[in-house]
């Protein structure tokens, strides 16, 4: 990818997720929506173009990725960069349905924070991969990471370029994160019950 460095995009992501993605997510679990998020920003310096959060509540298929494509697309053509010039960043790792649609638009990479195994163990939400499995035939979300299309990497993998102390301390922002994803975690499971989504 050109432009920005690896070891530039773990620190800058984090930001945007903690500072971009989160404030919105906190505001969509307390209407009902699930936790997940994403946003695009442009690999020349990093800036954000978008960030987004899943509303299932007004449509089962806006997960957090199709909410971001969505307003990506709905910004005038003059402010939105080609997806070519664009880094795909989620904040959990892209189900079927999204990593169909990154595919879709043209995007030749993302990056996500938390896994397939994290969101079914951690948040309680097995479907991304069940459906992989059920439909796909994709044992444990074993998807191919690095195709045609695009380039898969969680975040840790970035995190895990850096030197010490740096990669401690990355480290431990993503401990943080990941005490502010389970606290949501727990609004959205509780308050679940109500919900008309249908893969609530």
């Amino acid at each position: 990818m050109s432009g920005s460095k690896p070891q530039d995009r773990a620190t800058r992501f984090l930001d945007v997720i903690q500072n971009d993605i989160v404030p919105l997510t906190q505001r969509g679990v307390l209407a009902g929506n699930k936790l997940f998020g994403a946003a695009i920003l442009k690999k020349s310096d990093l800036s954000l173009v978008i960030a987004a959060t899943n509303r299932e509540t007004a449509n089962p298929l806006h997960h957090g990725e199709i909410s971001t494509l969505n307003d990506y697309y709905a910004l005038p053509e003059s402010e939105r960069p080609a997806t070519g010039e664009c880094l795909f960043l989620s904040t959990h790792e892209p189900c079927s349905l999204c990593l169909s649609a990154i595919t879709w638009a043209g995007f030749d990479n993302f990056t996500y924070l938390f896994g397939y195994e994290a969101t079914r163990d951690a948040f309680a939400i097995p479907h991304d991969l069940k459906i992989l499995d059920e439909v796909f035939g994709c044992k444990d979300g074993a998807y191919r990471r690095q195709n045609a299309f695009w380039t898969a990497t969680a975040l840790a993998e970035l995190v895990g370029g850096y030197t010490e102390p740096d990669r401690s301390a990355l480290g431990a922002r993503i401990d943080k994160l990941s005490d502010v994803y389970a606290q949501m975690s727990a609004t959205y499971q509780e308050n679940k019950g109500d919900s008309a989504i249908p893969l609530a």
